[in-house]
């Protein structure tokens, strides 16, 4: 429905009808009908509004057992759904829909990585996320703004275009630009050559951007529930069962459930999940802080990191500034923020920016990152038959999340796992076949 023009007549308008599609009870989708006026009388005040998505008791069985609420849980269990028609799934979580990783993330987009298997990989994911609002009927608030990566160093610089030259061959848009070039895409950006860190050029991805993630883990939810998937939220996993060598099912707070296939989908307690159905994964938990500021208007058009800086900043539709940084050089399970945090990204960002010294931080929280060796996920089968992790995504998870659960579905419906995904087994790290994501991940988000 358009907006009437100043001075037009609304009865017309008011006599005009919206069908919005929801999820009937029975798993079938179904639609209804609203007036103009009926549809601002329900969005004012909440009237019979249906759930996004339902509660359910827990079933004593299902097809397969997803550990994990957050993008990737609920992505595996929506593809297991749309794409295969496995609809007995459940999908557990201690916490609710998108509370842990999926909600404390900065919601940045890119496909700029430095390694064959990483950009096939989130280009992948790239392509989903172009069209997710559609395939969901969600506005995911998809918004593409171009990323780029300063260098402040002749290496690099050269990495910078190693980088750009990997992509190219993958058929990724990419390419090293020169400081006027940023200096066109963010006015703001300070390109003198008297700073402590200037900037000698950028790699340039055009189509990097931002996503609102509580909209992606809601989109995700309601659709995969519309298609018949349990989702139980507060229900935390006790303990996995395993016979022989296969896993069995899980107990959890509200019972138990005996399932074929348990897949961990878990971000900061991947490994602590693994562990209980013996599984041992070389992962250790970092914190990784973030902060926002008030709401200012638009000015940054781009997403702007600097590894040499350790920061990364976007803007969101709202206006607010998003900062975030590498993740704390301890392991630790802790969310807490801190102000040393606050102190140095405050003072790397004014480096980039100086303009922006008078704007007020708002907030900041702190998430867990399951770091691996090589900085790739582990995703695929484990020594225990049934019992599959996708696992392992350091800092940038929240991107991967529909490429992900895509596959992670195709393994599941059909045993076989997908060669997009083949690199990123448990088993590289006997096999001494890492894939080396650290120049492309360890600030780059």
């Amino acid at each position: 429905m358009g907006v009437a023009r100043a001075g037009s007549d609304l009865r017309p308008a008011a006599r005009r009808f919206i069908h919005l599609r929801g999820a009937a009870s029975d798993g079938q989708r179904k639609t209804t009908t609203y007036s103009a006026f009926s549809l601002l009388r329900h969005g004012l005040t909440h009237e019979k509004w249906q759930r996004a998505w339902r509660e359910h008791e827990v079933a004593s069985a299902y097809d397969a057992v997803i550990v994990g609420a957050g993008v990737h849980g609920l992505a595996t269990a929506y593809y297991l759904a749309a794409n295969h028609n496995m609809r007995r799934v459940a999908v557990v979580d201690k916490g609710y829909v998108g509370g842990g990783g999926s909600g404390r993330n900065t919601a940045i987009l890119r496909s700029n990585y430095l390694t064959p298997e990483g950009v096939r990989f989130y280009d992948r994911s790239m392509t989903l996320y172009s069209t997710l609002a559609a395939d969901l009927n969600f506005n995911v608030m998809f918004a593409k703004r171009g990323h780029l990566t300063l260098a402040h160093n002749d290496g690099s610089l050269r990495t910078m275009r190693w980088r750009a030259e990997v992509n190219k061959l993958q058929g990724v848009e990419s390419e090293v630009i020169a400081p006027e070039e940023v200096k066109r895409l963010v006015p703001f950006m300070d390109i003198s050559s008297h700073t402590r860190y200037p900037i000698l050029g950028a790699l340039y991805h055009p189509p990097g951007g931002i996503i609102r993630h509580d909209a992606v883990n809601w989109g995700y939810a309601r659709a995969a529930d519309a298609l018949g998937v349990h989702i139980h939220q507060g229900t935390e996993v006790l303990s996995i069962g395993v016979v022989d060598g296969k896993v069995t099912g899980v107990t959890t707070n509200r019972g138990e459930i005996s399932s074929p296939i348990v897949v961990n989908c878990t971000a900061g307690w991947a490994s602590l999940v693994s562990s209980l159905a013996g599984v041992s994964l070389p992962i250790i938990t970092h914190p990784l802080q973030a902060a926002v500021t008030e709401p200012v208007r638009m000015f940054l058009g781009a997403v702007v990191v600097s590894g040499s800086l350790h920061v990364y900043v976007s803007q969101t539709d709202r206006g607010e500034l998003v900062f975030g940084a590498s993740t704390d050089p301890y392991p630790s399970y802790s969310m807490r923020g801190s102000l040393a945090f606050t102190e140095e990204l405050a003072s790397h960002v004014l480096e980039l920016m100086p303009s922006i010294a008078k704007m007020r931080v708002l907030r900041q929280w702190a998430g867990l990152c399951d770091l691996t060796p090589d900085f790739s996920p582990i995703m695929g089968t484990t020594p225990v038959e049934g019992f599959l992790v996708d696992v392992g995504w350091g800092t940038y998870g929240f991107k991967a999340g529909p490429a992900a659960g895509e596959a992670m579905a195709e393994l599941v419906a059909t045993g076989k796992t997908p060669e997009l995904i083949s690199s990123f087994g448990l088993s590289r790290f006997g096999d001494g076949l890492l894939v080396g994501e650290r120049g492309a991940a360890a600030v780059g988000h």
